[in-house]
């Protein structure tokens, strides 16, 4: 009895007594500081909760107070109580655990379908030297709008407008000048202005270009007037060209072989060509390899709208347009053009080596008269009085261009917000400012945007938004030569840029018309821009969001809205060259193109006319959408780039070469090693997605990690196996060369069609040349080692990766 006894004190020694915490905040200094006190429990007295830092003090040495007496009582009934104390605490954690995850998988931006719509209740900080409290979404965008409304656009557009503009010009020289002031003057951390020596091609006044009927000797005899001696196409080929006239359509490649496959070679002749489809560009290449001499380039009025109260295009306007297969300079390629720089004396292979020359509508009525041969197809008659067209061959024509090479001063501005987390990572937005001429729908309106979100992201770092990433605003030059400036910035930095350049949103041709809604961009940025559509007002179909309206008659919406990007894309440079994803947005009218791009009707009038008054209204959309863009792009934990919307783009791709394994097989060749590539890209894609699923948005390394992974996966895409300055366009989906998807296609397709596949020239494959297994396999080996790198990266560390080779 005695030893229960002695056990018993024993244990009351050695019990806690119990007390409740509490927290009273401590007046000083620091605000917000609390310090515990202990005090002993009080019946109905509840803690008052506080959300913020805590001081904590350790409890008190065990006999500073009186009162032990009853420490037996309580020891005996804590004993008791235990079981369901542990049953309690188990109950609360588990309570906890699942409310916990249930957040989490709420706010995770990378669940699901790999990229949800940001969280409204995702907060975002302030710089230390703010006074407010936390901003959320809803507070940026609700920011954005507010001070986006107090500018005037309207305005901007109509001066930018009236200035002439022309690459190389005083009149371009002044505007810089103007627009490096309007950025000095905003709350910007750097403005800075870099200067290239490019190569630019202009007509010579005192020799113009020139175009005569051949005469019964062969010589020039009658001239046909070049109603507008100033219109040109820069970089094509100079001197003279004489051959019998044929119509060519489009004078894209299939074109090509179809006037074949009807009788009428195109080799030895000049080309009748009309405007849209492809590029000027393309055109003169596809000329070119099927052995022309020369190509006239017109608008035909079938291309265009029809409604007799919409603006027509003028019979005798012609269209401007550069014929160079490529961007930047093309006597520096692959390099940058900076301090006028020595190169070896080389020139890019997408310059053409026949000449080219625009003509009006009323040129070609006159010679489309005097062909003579088959009767063109149904779908190859145009608009204009000739019934009907005939496909050729006419009487001889002789093309004289005269144009002469100019080295050019080009000057790119640049304006820059710095990230407060991530500073070396940029988020670039940019617009051409030059124009050939008034280039009020080409450069004024992304010119005016450009400034005017310059303008309110400047006032809202006034109000305390501090983005993560770095904004970086840049005003091109020589963007009307083939993107020239934004081009040689890519060569001159390219080391660097596809390690700190997260995207690249352009506002080049952003207002053509206000029907119609287009973006051309990488499969990265789709569930990103679907997200900003459903925040957008439509301009032009009130209550609706941008979304709804594009949706309205097509419930596949990225069918509908999501577009590649095309070789004269501003964007196509940042993508194909560079591996930076990049958009393109484009407001069109329904079904035909806007008429007076790249002419001398490119006025802010005809523009306002075109869009019956509502150019305002769509040029605010445009705003709102690219603004609301940086803001996501910049400010967001984790980037919001849908890596593994490329997972659905090399199955779709690489399903196209499914039927031609039989007759791969039957030469003893297979496609497994491509096969099992994509499949280890889906596999690591999905494996990331876990990654990020399971992991906590608070830790800052991690995230970054994970961004730096996910803004690198279009630089996965380009070729290393090529060399930069031989085949610049690297990216196998997107690019140029034998290295592409698309000329391994145009290879394969050769197994049933023979010589000269259809799409031969635009993948820069020549035609004329059959199926060569050597080819074949090095294409393979060169895309099926591109596709696995780029799986092996997204994967991670090397330790991570668990493909077999």
């Amino acid at each position: 009895m005695e030893r229960l006894w002695g056990l018993l004190q024993r244990a009351q020694r050695l019990s806690p007594r119990l007390s409740q915490t509490i927290y009273r905040r401590v007046e000083g200094t620091q605000q917000g500081r609390l310090e515990e006190e202990e005090e002993d429990g009080e019946e109905g007295a509840e803690p008052q909760a506080h959300f913020c830092h805590m001081e904590l003090r350790g409890p008190e040495p065990l006999g500073s107070r009186p009162g032990r007496q009853n420490l037996g009582l309580w020891a005996a009934a804590g004993r008791r109580a235990t079981p369901c104390l542990v049953l309690t605490a188990l109950l609360i954690f588990t309570v906890a655990f699942l409310l916990g995850y249930v957040a989490f998988r709420g706010s995770c931006q990378v669940c699901g379908d790999d990229v949800l719509v940001l969280n409204e209740d995702m907060n975002y900080e302030l710089g230390p030297d703010s006074h407010q409290g936390m901003l959320y979404w809803s507070d940026l965008q609700a920011m954005f709008l507010r001070l986006l409304g107090e500018g005037s656009l309207e305005d901007a557009i109509k001066q930018t407008s009236l200035r002439k503009r022309v690459a190389g010009s005083a009149g371009m020289a002044a505007l810089s000048q103007d627009i490096r002031v309007a950025l000095s003057s905003q709350k910007l951390d750097h403005v800075w202005t870099d200067t290239h020596y490019v190569g630019l091609q202009f007509p010579d006044p005192a020799h113009p270009n020139t175009l005569h009927w051949v005469d019964a000797t062969g010589g020039p005899g009658e001239q046909l007037p070049l109603e507008d001696p100033d219109v040109y196409c820069p970089y094509s080929a100079t001197g003279n060209a004489t051959g019998e006239l044929v119509y060519a359509h489009y004078g894209r490649p299939e074109d090509l072989q179809d006037l074949r496959a009807r009788g009428v070679e195109p080799a030895g002749r000049l080309l009748l060509v009309r405007l849209g489809v492809i590029s000027f560009a393309q055109k003169v290449a596809s000329a070119q390899d099927f052995g022309a001499r020369g190509v006239l380039i017109y608008p035909d009025p079938a291309d265009f709208s029809q409604d007799p109260h919409k603006l027509p295009l003028s019979s005798h306007r012609a269209v401007f347009g550069h014929v160079h297969l490529g961007t930047g300079d093309p006597y520096t390629p692959g390099f940058p053009s900076f301090n006028q720089t020595q190169f070896p004396p080389v020139q890019s292979s997408g310059l053409p080596s026949i000449p080219a020359q625009p003509i009006s509508a009323d040129i070609a009525t006159l010679l489309l008269r005097r062909l003579e041969g088959p009767v063109v197809p149904q779908e190859w008659q145009g608009s204009l009085p000739v019934s009907p067209y005939h496909l050729g061959p006419g009487p001889g024509l002789h093309l004289g261009v005269n144009n002469h090479r100019a080295s050019t001063p080009i000057s790119n501005i640049f304006g820059c917000i710095e990230g407060r987390s991530e500073p070396d990572h940029y988020v670039v937005i940019g617009a051409q400012r030059d124009a050939w001429g008034p280039g009020a729908a080409k450069s004024a309106v992304g010119t005016a945007i450009l400034l005017e979100l310059v303008r309110t992201f400047s006032s809202m770092v006034s109000n305390g938004f501090r983005p993560r990433r770095s904004l970086l605003f840049i005003s091109w030059d020589g963007g009307d030569f083939g993107s020239v400036g934004s081009t040689e910035w890519l060569e001159g930095y390219l080391s660097v840029l596809h390690l700190k350049a997260v995207v690249y949103v352009s506002l080049d041709n952003a207002v053509l018309g206000d029907d119609k809604f287009h973006a051309k961009t990488s499969p990265l940025l789709i569930s990103l821009i679907e997200s900003i559509l459903k925040q957008v007002d439509s301009p032009n179909r009130s209550g609706q969001t941008l979304y709804e309206q594009v949706v309205f008659n097509n419930r596949s919406w990225d069918a509908e809205v999501i577009q590649p990007l095309p070789m004269d894309s501003s964007a196509y440079s940042f993508t194909a060259f560079a591996g930076v994803p990049a958009v393109e947005f484009s407001f069109m009218e329904d079904g035909t193109p806007y008429p007076f791009l790249h002419t001398k009707d490119d006025t802010y009038e005809n523009l306002h006319k075109v869009l019956r008054g509502r150019l305002p209204a769509v040029a605010q959309a445009v705003a709102q959408l690219a603004g609301q863009l940086l803001i996501r792009l910049s400010h967001d934990h984790l980037l919001p780039l849908d890596f593994g919307g490329y997972g659905d783009v090399v199955l779709r791709h690489i399903g196209s070469l499914n039927e031609f394994s039989g007759d791969l097989k039957a030469r003893g060749l297979t496609l497994q090693w491509v096969y099992s590539a994509r499949g280890d890209y889906i596999r690591a894609a999905e494996k990331l997605r876990k990654e990020i699923y399971s992991s906590e948005e608070s830790d800052e390394r991690l995230m970054r990690m994970y961004n730096v992974r996910m803004m690198r996966v279009e630089f996965y895409f380009l070729s290393q196996y090529v060399s930069p300055a031989d085949s610049p366009f690297r990216h196998i989906f997107l690019g140029r060369g034998d290295h592409t998807l698309g000329a391994l296609l145009d290879h394969v397709r050769l197994l049933r069609s023979g010589s000269g596949a259809p799409g031969a020239a635009s993948s820069g494959v020549a035609p004329g040349l059959g199926f060569q297994e050597s080819r074949f396999r090095r294409q393979l080996a060169l895309l099926t080692w591109t596709l696995q790198g780029a799986a092996n990266a997204l994967s991670g560390d090397v330790w991570n990766i668990d493909n077999n080779f």
